[in-house]
Formats: C-alpha cells, structure tokens, sequence
C-alpha cells in the first residue's frame, strides 16, 4: 500500500483465464493487474487497471468549476503540457432530468514511453471525454476513452467527483478509474506488460500533475469569492 500526498493506492496481482468470468471489484483502494491466458491459444491478453482517490478541501461548487476550467486556462498548458488541444462537441440541458451532458475531444500525446510512440509511428492520440453533471444531488462524473490507435491500445478513465461524506459543504472526493489494455495482435503485444506499466507510470504521472492544477484552481477561486464577498 501507498500512500502519496493524500492519494492512497494499492496492488493486487491477479490471474484468470480468459474464458472465465470475471467481475473487476469496485473497492477504491486497489489497484490490479489482470493477466488473462486464453485457454483457446496461447495469446495473452493484459490490462493494467488502478484505482486513486484524492480528497480535496473545497466545496463540491468550486472543484467542479475547476475541473472545467483546467484545460481552458493558458497559464496550466505547461503543467498540462500533454494536452495538446481541447474541443467541445456537445453540450446539452436536459430540463427534465436537470443534468448537463458536455462531450469534448482531446488531442493529447501518444501515451507511453518514446519507443511506443516509434513502433506505432504515431506522436499524437486522439480521445474523446464524456462528462455529466447533476447538480441536484451533487455528482459529477467524467469518462475518457481513446479513439485512435486502438488496434494498438485501448485506455479507459474514469473520474467522479462528489462531496465528502464526513464534511459534504466543505470537502469534496474524487474517485479515479484507469485501465490500460494493449491488444493481443497487435506489435505491442510482445511486450505488452512492459508497456502498460511504462503507461500506468505516465498517466500516474500526469494525474498529479492534474490535482495540482486543480487544487491551484481553487485556491484562486477561493481568493476570488473572498474578494467579491468583501
């Protein structure tokens, strides 16, 4: 177990077979590296899945208009230095249910070390991030996925924020999902766990990277309600 400025995380190794039924467990402190062995071949399939939880000390309202703001401020692109482009696709009431639905693309930089980026001959990905908000009870979630070089690598986040449950007006938590899978016929699968593990690290990386952003975020906002409050 790990615990890493408020962020803790834990490994699990676990193996099955491939044709078997498995179910992920959904605890919030572990993180697992599943290794399936087809019973069919003699191909292996891997994916590299963490979980992170970070607790930030500001309200629900402000970390969440923090979220939206972290791509769009000039002064964090070089905190985020591999972002490469943000674009909203969608963005959508819905006055029955009261919830936001928001779809952006990211162009970001090919995940993995540089000889990844080299194999598959390609510097750029391109992903595409769904988000829903619901402001009445106070949950805001968000899903990534790659739609480039998925013959290569499939890569799922998964981030949720929702007011702490031992001070909901003041704290809020966020929940963090990632799985990495690069496929089995693919010219990465040779070396398929290095790889997840070299792009488990980058994303690991890249996710402080992203809380300090956001705890910069609202601290100004913090400053600046203040400000207005005088």
């Amino acid at each position: 177990m790990l615990t890493i400025d408020g962020t803790t995380i834990t490994i699990v190794i676990v193996i099955v077979p491939f044709s078997s039924s498995f179910t992920f467990s959904r605890d919030l402190f572990r993180v697992l590296l599943c290794c399936s062995a087809s019973l069919c071949d003699s191909r292996i399939v891997m994916v590299k899945a963490y979980a992170q939880e970070h607790i930030y000390k500001h309200p629900w309202e402000r970390v969440t208009s923090a979220s939206w703001r972290k791509f769009a401020d000039p002064e964090n692109k070089r905190t985020l230095s591999h972002i490469l482009e943000v674009d909203t696709l969608n963005h959508k009431l819905d006055s029955l249910s009261g919830k936001l639905y928001t779809t952006r693309a990211l162009t970001i930089h090919a995940p993995g070390p540089w000889f990844v980026r080299k194999i598959i001959g390609q510097d750029i990905c391109h992903c595409v991030e769904s988000t829903v908000v619901d402001a009445q009870s106070k949950s805001m979630q968000l899903t990534t996925r790659n739609v480039s070089l998925q013959k290569f690598i499939e890569v799922e986040e998964k981030i949720r924020y929702d007011p702490h449950p031992d001070n909901p007006t003041g704290w809020t938590i966020c929940r963090q999902e990632t799985s990495i899978r690069i496929k089995p016929l693919s010219a990465l699968a040779s070396m398929a766990e290095k790889v997840e593990q070299r792009c488990a690290e980058r994303f690991m990386q890249n996710s402080v990277k992203g809380r300090e952003v956001m705890e910069r975020i609202c601290k100004y906002l913090e400053a600046e309600s203040s400000g207005m409050a005088l």
